[in-house]
């Protein structure tokens, strides 16, 4: 017997089962792309685990530690104005997000770098959607319908555990780099997503705004509209014609972001970028020849990585760079090709050429025309390229390729990360790599120099001078050098040798006017205090050093005016709160000296000048010292450790807190000892002093 079944029941049941194998799909489709993201985020955290206390380095100084525009979250303006001859110029994106780290935890380094790894996850994770997303794209016809997810997981986990991109990631400066890397893969992958997707106004919308906050971010991000046209053109409408005629206005909302690039890149030239500085366009042309043939090779071998290898590299000949361009006349044309017969291939080959172009093609970047971190971006179609390739040739078994080229090249990027473990370490192996490197001479002799090791850093900052005669920079430091083993006639020489060479710069007029004041020329000095305010009215350290000199002339009130003016630049100054309360002093304002003394400890606890003053002042002075006298004796008993007991008059002061509360038998083996040590030491008249208070300590009187 038979049974029937109505035909609308068998297609309802059929029907039924195809939703939900369809549903069950997509369920395992999410669950695997939620495992791939969590994938790739631990293997950044694997990749960078060493990286998150590497101190500021280089250009870090001037985007960060001395960058006052992210001080202050409000007024926005400020914040979205950075200096425009910062790293940060021109940049109001980038400066942002440091702001937003500044006011979080200042200048500590942990935060800046977390931020970093932060941005390089979800520009790994967008990756990883963009590639997943395309090679689904009906133009492959399903080729790659049941490996689009691993391969795009191998993509973006070779791209984010890259030795290459360590200087982009590590470095916090080059925050730069990764803002505008996210932003140009968000713009793509929003376009992606909105050619999917029935709101696909939204997704073009949101793909304009990357394309802006890109724009704020870097310049490189000019080539970004035409990349998603030419996506458009391979991927999806299967021509330019029919591309803008189904979304023009996407391109044209895209083209109007160019504006703003043009506004944001009006300072260029004060950083170093353009024509006139020294490189014609033809021979920085004829450098990138070479420098992107270098940076291919670093991308398939990434040794050895050098953090940065000077400005000295600039081919001048055609001969010499004649392979190199050889090499990329081939690739281009292949690229070309590439496009016309196989499209997706050429369009990966054109993204490494529209990524690189701006900062490797004819428009001079004076002082650095190779650095690692602009390959950041452009090694995501190196990555792809190599991926689908050997998948192409081995099909399954590439998973184990993929995977010993993860741990391999993780390795490779925890090891790179150790030689930034200080600013000493990337230095000596910078110019261990780059031996012909001024500016590495140079910065290694600064870091020996902050290690107190003077002479070591003299003998780089000569090699860097021999290196490059009119590097005022190097001058300037081997005077700081020489001044600080007391040769302060040789240490004037070498700046004045420097100001020849760069009359406008602030700090080298600060140096010279503290190696003159140290001659006791103190109104030559002011002179140049004067010139290096002129030059940049926020320079705290030219302000400090100016009310020191005033102070000498008696000119206190004006020093007041000086020191206030640093403290503002620079609240957390201690010497300039020292210097300020001790001004206050001379003027009797004993309370507001006080809280000046209060707040140098509180940024310095053990300065010996601040702990002296203030243990004196509440030791002796008759309307503080009912109250302070016991905050007196703490901070003698400190200042006599952190001297080691070896000095005078910390002993004195210490002497005069004791018999302040009462302790004279204490009071009395201090003073003595005292004025044992100012006998030997030939102070004579602090030694007479000290016996006369000896005296009190005895009939058991204080000071």
């Amino acid at each position: 017997m038979r049974v029937a079944v109505p035909v609308a029941l068998i297609r309802s049941a059929e029907s039924w089962s195809i939703d939900r194998g369809l549903s069950n799909m997509m369920k395992e489709s999410w669950k695997s792309v939620r495992l791939g993201s969590a994938l790739i985020v631990l293997a950044a955290l694997v990749a960078y685990h060493n990286s998150f206390s590497v101190p500021f380095i280089f250009d870090d100084e001037s985007s960060i530690t001395e960058n006052l525009t992210i001080h202050h979250l409000w007024p926005i303006w400020n914040v979205l104005s950075p200096p425009a001859t910062a790293g940060v110029g021109g940049r109001p994106v980038v400066n942002l997000s440091l702001a937003i780290n500044y006011a979080m935890g200042g200048t500590t380094v942990q935060g800046y770098h977390t931020l970093n790894l932060a941005i390089h996850v979800l520009a790994g994770l967008t990756l990883f959607g963009v590639v997943r997303r395309t090679l689904r794209r009906p133009v492959f016809k399903g080729q790659f319908e049941t490996t689009a997810l691993g391969l795009a997981f191998a993509v973006a986990v070779l791209w984010v555990v890259h030795p290459l991109q360590t200087e982009a990631v590590t470095y916090v400066s080059q925050r730069a780099e990764l803002l505008m890397a996210l932003f140009y893969l968000l713009t793509l992958y929003c376009f992606i997503r909105g050619t999917e997707s029935e709101r696909s106004g939204t997704w073009f919308a949101l793909s304009v705004v990357a394309c802006l906050l890109g724009v704020a971010s870097k310049e490189v991000m000019v080539s970004a509209p035409l990349v998603v046209l030419l996506y458009d053109r391979t991927f999806v409408a299967g021509s330019f014609r029919q591309a803008w005629r189904q979304c023009w206005p996407l391109y044209v909302g895209m083209a109007v972001t160019w504006l703003l690039l043009g506004h944001l890149m009006a300072g260029l030239h004060s950083r170093g970028v353009g024509y006139g500085l020294g490189v014609t366009w033809w021979a920085y042309a004829m450098t990138e020849c070479r420098v992107i043939v270098h940076y291919l090779w670093l991308s398939l071998w990434p040794h050895p990585l050098i953090f940065d290898y000077g400005s000295d590299i600039i081919i001048r000949h055609a001969v010499a760079a004649a392979p190199y361009a050889l090499i990329l006349v081939l690739l281009v044309a292949g690229v070309v090709i590439g496009l016309k017969r196989r499209p997706a291939v050429g369009f990966v080959g054109a993204w490494f050429f529209a990524t690189l172009a701006p900062a490797s093609s004819v428009v001079p970047v004076a002082g650095q025309p190779m650095a690692e971190h602009r390959m950041y971006l452009p090694l995501a179609a190196v990555v792809t390229l190599v991926v689908i390739g050997i998948y192409t040739l081995i099909g399954w078994r590439s998973v184990v390729v993929y995977l010993a080229l993860a741990v391999g090249l993780g390795f490779l990027t925890v090891r790179r990360n150790e030689d930034y473990r200080s600013k000493l370490a990337i230095w000596s192996d910078t110019v261990a790599k780059c031996p012909s490197n001024p500016r590495a001479h140079n910065s290694l002799g600064v870091d020996l120099a902050g290690q107190g090791k003077v002479s070591e850093a003299i003998a780089e900052y000569a090699v860097a001078l021999r290196l490059n005669p009119d590097d005022a920079e190097a001058h300037n430091n081997l005077g700081w050098a020489l001044a600080s083993q007391g040769k302060v006639s040789e240490a004037i020489a070498e700046y004045t040798a420097a100001l020849q060479i760069k009359p406008d710069y602030a700090d080298i007029h600060n140096n010279l006017g503290v190696a003159l004041a140290d001659q006791g020329k103190v109104s030559e000095a002011i002179a140049e205090y004067a010139a290096a305010l002129r030059l940049n009215p926020d320079h705290a350290e030219a302000h400090n050093n100016f009310g020191v000199a005033l102070v000498r002339q008696g000119r206190v009130p004006e020093a007041v005016e000086q020191f206030e003016q640093a403290l503002r630049i620079k609240p957390d100054s201690a010497e300039a709160h020292n210097n300020l309360a001790n001004a206050l002093l001379q003027q009797g304002n004993v309370s507001e000296a006080i809280a000046q003394y209060r707040e140098a400890l509180r940024l310095a606890p053990d300065w010996p000048p601040a702990l002296y003053k203030l243990a004196w002042i509440l030791a002796t002075d008759g309307n503080a010292n009912s109250r302070n006298a016991g905050e007196a004796v703490q901070l003698a008993e400190r200042l006599c450790v952190v001297t080691g007991d070896r000095q005078a008059e910390d002993l004195d002061v210490l002497a005069a807190a004791y018999a302040e509360v009462g302790r004279f038998s204490d009071a009395i083996r201090v003073a003595q000892k005292a004025i044992e040590l100012a006998s030997v030491a030939g102070q004579q008249e602090l030694a007479q002093q000290v016996q006369e208070r000896l005296k009190l300590y005895q009939a058991g009187r204080p000071p």
